[in-house]
């Protein structure tokens, strides 16, 4: 598939910003050892391994919160860090705006005409008015966590075993929803209270292991969207919460130190994500033009118990 100017634009906008807040870092040469922090150290192989992850992942309705977690330390790779996560997520934010950036420039252009004729009936001007107060509710409530939890990134909500029972909750959920929802309504039938909505449920994902994709595509299956609507509305409603979100934690991170990520492996990690986002993306939307959710599901169940399980056996540390 041959990309426009402004999708590569976009990709290698990724690539460069990864390369200029990762420029100061060490490149590394060598098989990965333990920083000073005791972080493990990422090498390329690593980095393009948790990119997957975090692609494969992100828009899917499974966590990537809860695999970025998972899956290094059930590899024996130790936490990536906290600086890695963060500025991989550049290459979903990278991605989620390729795949769609015709229907943004279509949805901003239709905006800017219905605001300067005051028509505030337009579509194009609801369903942005929809977006924007979507995602109203994960900023409120992600200050809120700020302000009150400053250290989240350690509290035991975070810990494996929190994750393990939101992962199997949100499944029993999203099969709730596959049972009852009706299925009716077209992404031509959204309502700015859909968006708000969603954005409510949405704010769940700051919980480790709810997935952001997962709740808001089981909020949407819940009040009656198609399921390729709800997924398609939850990406573009995802396109402000996920870009604050990486922003925030880049202002974190370039506060705190880059942790001990080498520039090289960061930017393989950031491309990694970018490419894989987008396939999952694309293969979401379309796989559930035809299927149900129940993969997904089952995955999640199965995810849960078996974290819980190793947990229980000693093959893993809750932490």
């Amino acid at each position: 598939m041959a990309l426009s100017k402004r999708q590569w634009f976009i990709l290698l906008s990724a690539a460069s910003a990864t390369f200029s807040v990762a420029a100061p870092m060490k490149v590394l040469s060598t098989p990965p050892t333990l920083g000073e922090s005791g972080v493990q150290q990422m090498n390329i192989l690593q980095a393009i391994i948790l990119g997957f992850v975090q692609g494969m992942t992100e828009f899917l309705p499974i966590s990537s919160t809860a695999h970025l977690k998972v899956v290094p330390v059930a590899l024996g790779w130790g936490d990536p860090g906290v600086a890695f996560t963060a500025i991989i997520q550049l290459g979903s934010i990278a991605a989620v705006l390729w795949y769609f950036w015709g229907d943004l420039t279509r949805l901003l252009k239709g905006t800017t005409k219905a605001i300067a004729r005051k028509d505030y009936t337009d579509y194009d001007f609801r369903l942005f008015l929809g977006i924007i107060l979507g995602t109203l509710p994960i900023v409120f409530f992600g200050l809120l966590i700020k302000k009150f939890i400053p250290d989240f990134d350690n509290s035991p909500i975070r810990s494996l075993a929190a994750i393990a029972v939101a992962s199997i909750v949100m499944s029993l959920l999203l099969g709730l929803a596959e049972k009852l929802g009706k299925r009716e309504r077209d992404f031509e039938h959204l309502t700015m209270n859909d968006g708000l909505f969603m954005g409510l449920v949405q704010a769940l994902a700051l919980i480790p292991g709810v997935s952001r994709s997962g709740s808001t595509l089981t909020g949407g299956l819940f009040i009656g969207l198609q399921r390729e609507t709800a997924a398609r509305f939850s990406f573009l409603l995802g396109i402000p919460a996920i870009t604050l979100a990486g922003l925030v934690e880049l202002k974190d991170v370039l506060q705190t130190g880059l942790g001990n990520a080498g520039m090289i492996p960061l930017i393989a990690g950031v491309i990694s994500a970018a490419i894989f986002s987008y396939i999952a993306i694309a293969g979401l939307l379309r796989f559930l033009k035809t299927h149900s959710n129940w993969v997904f599901i089952w995955y999640r169940l199965a995810f849960g118990v078996a974290i819980l399980g190793a947990i229980g056996s000693g093959l893993l540390k809750n932490i």
